[in-house]
């Protein structure tokens, strides 16, 4: 295949060139598209060399199979007709369409199939919170449908971006000496503290980021009376975000039966054994493929109720591993 990727100096297109080769994805010709500052950028792949062309309209995409695009929801915008006008499948990592009708909000284990209609040749990725989640709630929407989910996230700084990381970094570094910390990337200081604030507040109180997992889950899942209700969290981890998850079944869910379907479900690791203190948490699941899955339990509260904890990591499975993943997931399913 013929592969582009547009952001590819960023840490998202960087990771989409690490999990291309750990995916052993089929590439013919790469080609590398960034803006005018990281233009002329070298990077070896494959035991070659490739340098990042500025991104600006024309026909560079000509003869493009699949590109991957994370470099914002504004240029997503700009550049989607350049990008797809000669028949390229644009799946982009920003929130530019994932809530347009005419474009599939595709996670493979979920709803892979979407990924067939697409009518602009666009085929959106979700946001990192909402993926690792819908992972965990596909087997057991399979055995009960889910009538509602709470859910609250808690964020690493690398969600920020890669000078957020070195901000959290630089703020202990500060700390230590007795100096007053930087605080740039975040609202407030993020080192020694949780900060309830991820993205901007909206008019109902709840965050952008809490309501993308709202609006998202809905659509992804199918089902749009589904009630969610998150709460969005920012930690100071450095890579992958948990969240703790409570559901509300339809019909009860013995926990065997719970624990079997997470077993078995596609992109889903349990790993769950409170006497021997195993659960997942972010410093072991950091570049890892999988969504993992511990403390699971029924909730006291609500015989139709399921409790438990994911982790995953939001730059590989929450962003390039996931859209790589559709592409696969096109590939060997083809109709």
């Amino acid at each position: 295949m013929n592969v582009a990727i547009v952001g590819a100096s960023g840490a998202v297109g960087q990771e989409f060139l690490r999990v291309l080769d750990e995916q052993n994805f089929p590439v013919d010709n790469l080609l590398l598209f960034g803006s005018k500052r990281s233009a002329g950028r070298k990077y070896t792949w494959r035991g070659r060399e490739y340098e990042v062309k500025e991104l600006r309209h024309g026909d560079d995409f000509k003869g493009v199979d699949v590109a991957f695009t994370s470099a914002g929801a504004g240029v997503s915008k700009e550049y989607a007709e350049t990008i797809t006008k000669h028949g390229a499948i644009m799946i982009d990592n920003s929130s530019a369409f994932r809530m347009d009708e005419d474009v599939p909000l595709v996670v493979p284990e979920v709803n892979g199939d979407d990924a067939f209609n697409t009518p602009r040749n666009i085929i959106a990725n979700p946001n990192c919170t909402t993926i690792q989640m819908v992972v965990a709630l596909k087997p057991i929407n399979d055995i009960s449908p889910i009538r509602r989910v709470h859910v609250a996230t808690y964020q690493a700084a690398s969600g920020a971006g890669a000078a957020a990381m070195d901000e959290l970094v630089h703020q202990y570094e500060q700390l230590q000496r007795g100096e007053t910390p930087t605080v740039e990337k975040f609202a407030y200081q993020l080192a020694y503290n949780v900060l309830p604030h991820v993205d901007v507040f909206m008019d109902n109180g709840y965050t952008k980021e809490e309501m993308k997992m709202y609006n998202e889950t809905k659509k992804i899942m199918h089902a749009p009376k589904l009630d969610v209700s998150a709460t969005c969290v920012r930690v100071p981890v450095m890579r992958a975000h948990s969240e703790a998850i409570w559901v509300e079944t339809e019909e009860p869910i013995a926990l065997d039966r719970l624990r079997d379907a997470f077993a078995n479900a596609e992109g889903l690791v349990v790993m769950d054994n409170p006497a021997e203190k195993v659960y997942p948490m972010p410093l072991d699941i950091a570049n890892k493929d999988a969504v993992y899955v511990g403390r699971i339990r029924k909730d006291l509260t609500n015989e139709c109720g399921l409790s438990f904890w994911v982790v995953g990591d939001q730059i590989k499975k929450g962003a390039a591993l996931n859209a790589v993943q559709i592409a696969q997931y096109m590939l060997t399913h083809k109709k």
